[in-house]
């Protein structure tokens, strides 16, 4: 690991001027942190960097600049770790794109929509797997045209429709797109098979968290608001795609024997190999962005709350053991907010069990 020094191009620290320092070499983001000194103020950033397929040692910069406000003359400095180690190009290049704005004035309802979604993954220490199979409707009845599905850092595996494989001809696939030329006017099912790779997924660009599914301390977790949910399968990934999920998590019993998603537990058990697997099923609508799932050693607080009908309703706090004592405050809130979405809403909670992830 490199030590890298940098200066400022103004007296706030931007995105384009942290970026822009940089942009003789390929910029992606591994770990940053900087401390400025403005008057009697100190600015701290943390965000990440990572200089990808150059060696970078010692090297230090400074610069005086003028203040705008009193017209001093002070020293700013960036320091950051810089990560020499080289990156795949496909998620590099991935990762470097700035984000897009996206206006109401552009917006245009979807042609296809989504009625249920079944997700399957199969977590591995090397790659997982993951299945999706999705009933699709057409907005306007007896239409046809294409249906574009956002992907991004995906290795396609299958792609089926009504149980029928496509032919590459009948299908359209680049860096961030998956595209049915021409699907059926009706109804129909949509099988996809994917490859992601989560122990990978651990780059950050500035203050944008990981997306999709990652590693983190040896657990598998999920980040997919606001487009995290397109690095985990091909989808329409925007949030007017509401559908009932189900989510089949499978894995290594002794290193995850914890398999959370959304909504209910359904089933679970014991596979073949020393794996186990659980059936999360989530009764209602949701949009992609709001799926969840985490994989690991975990231990829960336990805690119920009885609704004003008399149903007792069980709620469990996952945590890593070590952080166990922290949650004593997150249950008080959970329960306080039960109860002032009844005194003040008159909604009821009406799912089996809550489970909330504490990091």
């Amino acid at each position: 690991m490199a030590r890298l020094i940098l200066p400022s191009k103004a007296s706030t620290l931007s995105k384009t001027c942290l970026l822009g320092l940089t942009s003789s070499t390929p910029v992606i983001t591994q770990s940053l942190m900087a401390n400025v000194l403005e008057g009697n103020i100190v600015w701290k950033v943390t965000s990440r960097i990572s200089v990808s397929g150059y060696a970078v040692k010692n090297i230090r910069r400074y610069r005086q600049f003028v203040c705008p406000e009193g017209g001093k003359r002070f020293n700013q400095r960036l320091i950051c770790s810089v990560a020499t180690e080289p990156l795949q190009k496909q998620v590099e290049e991935s990762n470097m794109e700035a984000p897009k704005e996206i206006f109401l004035k552009d917006y245009k309802q979807p042609d296809y929509y989504f009625d249920t979604v079944d997700l399957k993954f199969s977590l591995g220490e090397e790659k997982t797997i993951v299945s999706s199979k999705i009933s699709v409707f057409p907005r306007v009845e007896g239409a046809s045209s294409p249906l574009v599905l956002n992907g991004q850092d995906l290795k396609l595996i299958s792609i089926n429709v009504n149980g029928k494989a496509l032919k590459e001809e009948e299908y359209l696939l680049n860096s961030r797109h998956l595209t049915l030329v021409s699907p059926p006017s009706g109804k129909f099912t949509l099988e996809i098979t994917t490859e992601i790779y989560p122990q990978k997924n651990t780059l950050l660009i500035l203050s944008i968290v990981t997306q999709g599914l990652y590693k983190s301390s040896q657990n598998f977790c999920t980040q997919c608001e606001a487009e995290g949910f397109r690095k985990i399968t091909f989808y329409q990934d925007r949030p007017d795609i509401m559908a009932k999920y189900t989510c089949r998590i499978e894995a290594d019993k002794s290193l995850y024997p914890v398999l959370l998603s959304n909504g209910n537990l359904i089933e679970h058990g014991d596979l073949e190999g020393g794996r186990h697997y659980a059936l999360w099923e989530d009764p209602f609508k949701k949009p992609c962005y709001l799926f969840a799932l985490v994989a690991g050693r975990l231990e829960s607080r336990e805690d119920s709350f009885t609704t004003r009908s008399g149903r007792k309703v069980a709620l469990r706090i996952w945590t890593p053991a070590e952080d166990l004592p922290k949650t004593e405050h997150a249950m008080y809130s959970l329960k306080a907010s039960m109860k002032w979405d009844e005194d003040s809403l008159n909604r009821y909670y009406d799912s089996f069990v809550p489970s909330g992830f504490w990091s």
